[in-house]
């Protein structure tokens, strides 16, 4: 009986990741998440609690990072811990309040999905899909957030290289959705000092490499709160098309990420200060865009 063999179906191309490609015309993607675009003019800044842990603590972050300028609302419903004693999320109930206050504010809303069979429910909450770090690598989860149809925001592993990256943005934009967003959040080096090193590196790199959006995460990227700030402002004049901050009412007490979260009073004197410096110098932060052009 003879054995199947597998044959390439497409011929090789010049590059290991062509749909995420930089394009020959150096044309740059925008992608659309209800009114906001990431890769246009202006940064696209998301804030949000790390976990939705209750009606009152969301809308009442919801309302203050709304009011200080954010563009979208995070908040995890579905919490991948290294700990399976740690608080993991209220599920469906956490979708359905990040909905309540999506709505509330008008920001649109992008959280968590973890597991294939999990799509079709956050989709039906989220204007956007996060695969996160530990997902970077699942290809089911990236293929069914691919075929959703959803905005995809794709999250950098903690030990993955740039291409191994690109080439998992590959699977999603394989499926026939160009809607796909970059996350650089720190990978895992010696440095004990922070949480992860931030790769600005990356965000360079990105623009040279590939036409997608690239957003960065400083508080991710450095686990602590009082380097979130300056990381951001590093992360906008490396190129980056956005930030994603982790902001609480109370991080003391918060259910997960405290020492990484921003006061409400905090975030805004932090938007205060992006609007600032894009006001004096608003090109310097697009400067990468124009590299290899």
């Amino acid at each position: 009986m003879d054995l199947e063999v597998w044959t390439p179906t497409d011929p090789p191309q010049s590059s290991p990741y062509p749909l995420a490609a930089q394009r020959a015309n150096h044309t740059r993607s925008v992608v659309q998440v209800g009114h906001v675009a990431f890769g246009g003019p202006a940064p696209v800044v998301i804030a949000g609690p790390c976990s939705v842990e209750s009606q009152a603590q969301l809308m009442h972050t919801a309302e203050a990072v709304a009011a200080a300028g954010a563009h979208m609302l995070r908040g995890g419903a579905f919490k991948p811990r290294t700990s399976p004693y740690a608080f993991r999320g209220l599920g469906a109930v956490g979708l359905r309040l990040l909905a309540q206050a999506g709505a509330h504010t008008g920001l649109p809303i992008v959280t968590e999905v973890l597991a294939p069979g999990d799509v079709a429910l956050v989709a039906e909450h989220a204007d956007m899909l996060q695969i996160g770090a530990r997902n970077m690598h699942n290809v089911a989860l990236l293929e069914a957030a691919g075929r959703s149809g959803k905005p995809v925001l794709l999250k950098r592993g903690l030990a993955a290289t740039i291409e191994e990256w690109l080439l998992a943005a590959e699977y999603v934009l394989a499926t026939g959705n160009e809607q796909v967003v970059l996350c650089e959040r720190g990978i895992r080096t010696f440095e004990t000092a922070t949480r992860n090193t931030l790769d600005l590196n990356a965000v360079a790199l990105i623009k040279h490499c590939s036409h997608l959006p690239v957003i960065v995460d400083p508080s991710h990227g450095t686990g602590a709160w009082h380097l979130v700030a300056p990381l951001a402002l590093a992360g906008l004049a490396a190129g980056a098309d956005g930030l994603m901050i982790e902001v609480h009412h109370d991080p003391a007490h918060a259910a997960s990420d405290g020492p990484q979260s921003l006061t409400h009073a905090n975030f805004a004197r932090l938007m205060q200060q992006i609007n600032q410096r894009a006001v004096a110098a608003p090109a310097p932060a697009r400067l990468a865009q124009g590299v290899g052009q």
